[in-house]
């Protein structure tokens, strides 16, 4: 009998041990890294608060394509910010033609603060006659119809090697290319390093600082050639030489829709978070009658159909997350931008002031007046967690953090308030974090230390399973991380 009821005290010990042990891995991880709220990667309950996407702020044209070698069809920009320098590549065609054709060229402009931008003589290659542009890359077809180049963070990365770049399209496949300074580039090979795509659109690359290795994401279609949707495929490589086979993006209980450029890049916050700021392409949804595209002077073949940007991220592998199907930037006001092929975002949202960040559209696509646009948020303000007057809650899936501190990004109404408190991992209400010992937060800051009536130290915690449940009374909480 004693011995049963050690055999059944010890079969319940271990089955307290094992769940306990259950607890802790099911636990995320989330060290320093800064979480923002566009997915439900950490969300277990929401009560009467929503996620809400953010739109950005039309700041107006910042760069015309008005170069005799640039123009009408000037198209698939990147803009970098590097070592406080902004550089914007982009696509150089007046006319249209087929992809990869030998009139296309690849343009460098630049701007100290991502407003004001400049368009250097570079005098490096010749275009009808002369050196006198601002191209990086001439007499290169097909690889300059979608040049899409990004400055390599691998520790490892060789420093004349510290900018790489992708181009190329079906036919030639895609080629890699090299520089030290982004403005002289080379083929890292004279082969094609990847084969398996369609490439008809603006293919991206990058070194991923939390998988380890460089990753591209491609055209690919959902039928087999060019049938189906206009989609998304991911491929990763250790050396930026040789690829692994690709696998499908996939896009979670969501409709297919034609996305014609995905623009997937890490979030120079949370570079664990790719934000991919997309276009998203209505084939023959038709706005503009012929009559007006004649007023508009936008090409015969360009005005029937029409396209918006779209917001969706992902945290690696092959997955999209689409918490957010609604329109990221309408076309503008008026007819010019609801033609085949505008509104294109440009690769990269960049920093533009200890408050502000970027982006940049491709607008009037297929006409004389071909620009790139500047849109503003605040910093991580693509989307928030939100509650009305009335007060809602999240609570969040069980993590590990590192550091003493919680930081959060946030703002609220004259009325509203945000408060904090700190749960174990079976949701249990820790005593001096409570809701009740939070101080609340009212205001709108950037970054902003919660505070208890203990204080701000919460280094006790650290490494340790626990859950956050955020009150937000009419206001927004953009990000929040642990220092």
């Amino acid at each position: 009998m004693m011995n049963l009821k050690r055999k059944s005290l010890l079969l319940l010990l271990l089955t307290i041990t094992a769940g306990a042990t259950s607890w802790a891995q099911q636990a995320v991880d989330i060290g320093n890294r800064r979480e923002l709220f566009v997915d439900h990667h950490l969300v277990d309950q929401l009560k009467n608060a929503t996620f809400q996407l953010h739109h950005p702020r039309n700041e107006g044209e910042v760069l015309k394509f008005d170069n005799p070698w640039e123009g009408n069809f000037s198209a698939y920009c990147t803009i970098i910010k590097d070592q406080g320098l902004y550089r914007a590549y982009y696509r150089g065609v007046r006319n249209a033609g087929e992809d990869g054709s030998a009139e296309e060229v690849t343009c460098y402009a630049e701007s100290v603060d991502g407003v004001n931008w400049t368009k250097p003589d570079l005098g490096l290659k010749e275009i009808d006659g002369s050196k006198h542009n601002n191209a990086i890359l001439a007499h290169e077809a097909p690889m300059t119809h979608n040049f899409s180049p990004f400055v390599d963070a691998n520790p490892n990365a060789n420093p004349e090697e510290r900018y790489k770049a992708i181009g190329g399209i079906k036919k030639s496949g895609l080629m890699a290319y090299v520089s030290a300074d982004g403005i002289h580039w080379k083929k890292k090979q004279q082969e094609s390093v990847f084969t398996k795509g369609l490439f008809d659109s603006q293919n991206v690359a990058f070194w991923s600082e939390s998988e380890r290795q460089y990753v591209c994401y491609f055209r690919t279609w959902s039928g087999e050639g060019y049938h189906g949707f206009r989609s998304v495929s991911r491929t990763t490589s250790t050396d930026f030489i040789h690829w692994t086979e690709p696998e499908a993006m996939t896009f979670g209980d969501t409709p297919l829709e034609h996305l014609y450029t995905q623009q997937t890049s890490p979030y120079f916050r949370a570079p664990h978070i790719y934000v991919a700021i997309g276009a998203r392409f209505m084939p023959n949804r038709q706005v503009v009658s012929e009559e007006q595209a004649a007023k508009l002077d936008v090409n015969p073949k360009y005005y029937k159909d029409c396209s918006d940007a779209i917001f969706m991220t992902s945290r690696g592998g092959n997955v999209y997350d689409r918490t957010f199907m609604e329109s990221y930037i309408r076309p503008g006001v008026g007819l010019a931008n609801w033609v085949s092929r505008s509104n294109y975002p440009a690769l990269n949202v960049v920093q533009t002031s200890d408050t502000e960040m970027s982006v940049y559209v491709n607008e009037e696509y297929a006409q004389p007046k071909a620009h790139l646009k500047r849109y503003s948020m605040r910093l991580d303000g693509f989307t928030s967690l939100t509650a009305p007057y009335s007060g809602g809650e999240l609570i969040t899936k069980p993590f590990i953090f590192k550091g003493s501190q919680l930081e959060i990004n946030y703002s609220t109404s004259a009325a509203g308030e945000i408060k904090i408190e700190i749960q174990d991992q079976n949701g249990k209400p820790i005593p001096g974090f409570t809701l009740e010992d939070a101080q609340p937060i009212i205001g709108n800051e950037i970054t902003r230390i919660v505070s208890w009536k203990g204080g701000e130290d919460i280094s006790q915690f650290a490494s340790k399973p626990v859950r956050l449940r955020v009150y937000v009374k009419d206001g927004d909480l953009y990000s929040f991380k642990f220092n």
